[in-house]
């Protein structure tokens, strides 16, 4: 199987920088929407409409997208036999850490979606930083390979 994924690795690779800019755009999108939905008035057409928005961003572009991405990724750390290496171990802290930040946000998306607001539009900003931040240090880690 190693070496079949080692043939494919350009592949793999291609494969899961293109889901990973997928993804981040949908997580930089999600926060962006739920402050337009949180802003409008409740029982309105448009919270409706941003509703049904952030619905289809989860389910068309965010979920997918988060599952090719671990898959590949995982395909990608067997080629390479890297599960010894502490960027990789770095980098997996990171993305966990990301897709917590998913399911959480995907959770208050519903929320307003249903016409509650759990969280206020500011806190909503400081929240869609967080994929930008964790972006960062992924990269580093990847590239650089500090350790």
């Amino acid at each position: 199987m190693q070496t079949t994924l080692a043939q494919l690795y350009p592949w793999l690779k291609a494969g899961h920088i293109i889901f990973i800019v997928f993804w981040m755009a949908g997580l930089f999108m999600l926060p962006r929407q739920m402050i337009y939905a949180s802003l409008s008035a409740p029982g309105s057409e448009e919270e409706a409409l941003w509703a049904k928005r952030m619905g289809q961003l989860r389910s068309i572009i965010l979920t997918p997208s988060l599952i090719v991405v671990w898959v590949l990724g995982i395909l990608l750390a067997i080629a390479l036999d890297a599960w010894s290496e502490g960027w990789l171990h770095a980098k997996l802290l990171i993305v966990l850490l990301l897709s917590g930040y998913h399911g959480y946000m995907v959770a208050q998306a519903k929320k307003i979606g249903r016409g509650q607001r759990p969280l206020t539009d500011k806190r909503l900003r400081m929240w869609g930083e967080a994929p930008a931040l964790a972006l960062v240090l992924i990269v580093v880690l990847v590239v650089v390979k500090p350790f």
